[in-house]
């Protein structure tokens, strides 16, 4: 990557708008940057179960105050004015942009493929497409100069996990975009085990809580705090003892099911697998993977046959006939047909792990429904849940995407 044009001009319209954030010394992945309400502060381990309360004495500055926002890797950032336009990496932070209101200025995407689409097609009222949305990534790497092109008032990413996706950026061409084009707030907050991640990490709803004062939306987040801890409590108040609970197999469907080899996880801590923790999951592969992850064969599957089997990344990366194809291969496959799973027709389709607070209202509900059917109503598939049978409102989330809070 490049540092030639540091200098180069590309304010136009933000002639007016001011840019901050600490300076990182030794490199972005030093880890924390200094920022002294981060250093006060242990590393969160929540699993966003507790409740989420908007603080009644927060202040949100008016338009024309400046006003800082503060989160690991990049510090204090300094804003004058809330973003109009902005880009973000992928499903987590362009969900809580979204749930803010903001889709009308989405300038880009370091991914557009593999969202759930169809969660924000179930919202009334909310159109949510990315056709003339630019993506970034392009023959394994994210090209600089898209970034003056999009010319966006905030960047939501982590940029050291940018760096692991195209480890040709480096802290200059992080500083040139920050300083010429846009503050970047972000932080990777899908698993808690990558060694390249040595500062804070954030559950879901502090990290939506940073991005709202970002866009100054405090309304519309704690419109969406009562709407999640509405749908823990209901959750909570409805889990079986946990010795009555059934044992949760977690496979990517990006697995080869032809070839006969799984990627199993057990169940994680961070945002990726919130609702799993949320839900009292029982990772049948929790006590026998050593690490993040194993590739498994049917026999591996077998010795621990688990009660149901997710599929991780099933509402994403597959549509409903892909998912079925791929079950099929495994109810034909002669070691594949004995699993519990198959047998009593407990094979779902699981969720992204990159969830923002609207994937995850669905990806929670959907999870619910599939491990306690008797509780939560069964699982027919996305689409097919009655208003009756919904565990959240879709109107209230559509309502307060539009600003009828």
């Amino acid at each position: 990557m490049s540092d030639n044009d540091t200098t180069t001009d590309a304010r136009t319209r933000r002639d007016y708008l001011k840019y901050g954030g600490a300076v990182i010394s030794g490199g972005l992945l030093a880890g924390c940057t200094g920022d002294a309400d981060s250093q006060s502060t242990p590393e969160s381990t929540d699993s966003d179960a507790s409740t989420v309360t908007a603080n009644p004495d927060a202040t949100t500055p008016t338009a024309a105050d400046s006003y800082t926002v503060s989160m690991e890797p990049m510090g204090e950032v300094q804003f004058d004015s809330a973003p109009e336009r902005w880009m973000a990496y992928f499903s987590t932070y362009g969900d809580m942009a979204i749930a803010l209101g903001q889709l009308e200025g989405l300038a880009g995407l370091i991914f557009t493929e593999n969202w759930p689409m169809a969660f924000f097609d179930a919202i009334p009222n909310v159109d949510v497409t990315f056709d003339d949305i630019p993506q970034l990534m392009r023959d394994g790497s994210i090209g600089k100069e898209a970034f003056y092109e999009m010319d966006s008032d905030v960047h939501l990413f982590d940029p050291n996990f940018v760096r692991v996706l195209d480890d040709t950026w480096s802290d200059s061409d992080f500083t040139e975009v920050r300083t010429n084009i846009g503050p970047i707030v972000g932080n990777s907050i899908r698993r808690r085990n990558d060694d390249w991640h040595d500062y804070r990490y954030y559950s879901l709803y502090e990290a939506f809580d940073r991005i709202a004062d970002a866009f100054q939306e405090r309304e519309r987040y704690a419109a969406f705090a009562d709407l999640h801890d509405s749908l823990l409590t209901e959750i909570n108040n409805g889990l079986p003892p946990e010795n009555e609970r059934p044992t949760v197999g977690l496979l990517s469907i990006n697995s080869d099911f032809e070839g006969g080899s799984f990627y199993a996880y057990p169940v994680h801590d961070g945002n990726g697998h919130k609702q799993y923790r949320d839900l009292g999951m029982r990772g049948a592969f929790d006590e026998v993977i050593d690490g993040s992850y194993a590739e498994w064969d049917y026999e591996q599957l077998l010795d621990v046959d688990p009660d149901i089997l997710l599929f991780q990344y099933g509402f994403s990366h597959v549509s409903t006939e892909e998912f079925e194809d791929r079950m099929a291969t495994m109810r034909e496959d002669p070691i594949g047909q004995q699993l519990s799973a198959v047998q009593n027709d407990r094979l779902y389709r699981g969720g992204t792990s990159y969830q923002g607070p609207i994937i995850n209202l669905f990806q929670t509900e959907a999870a619910a429904k599939q491990f306690y059917p008797e509780t939560f109503g069964e699982w027919h598939g996305l689409g097919t849940t009655s208003d009756q049978e919904q565990l959240f409102d879709r109107q209230r989330v559509a309502a307060i995407i539009n600003g009828e809070i």
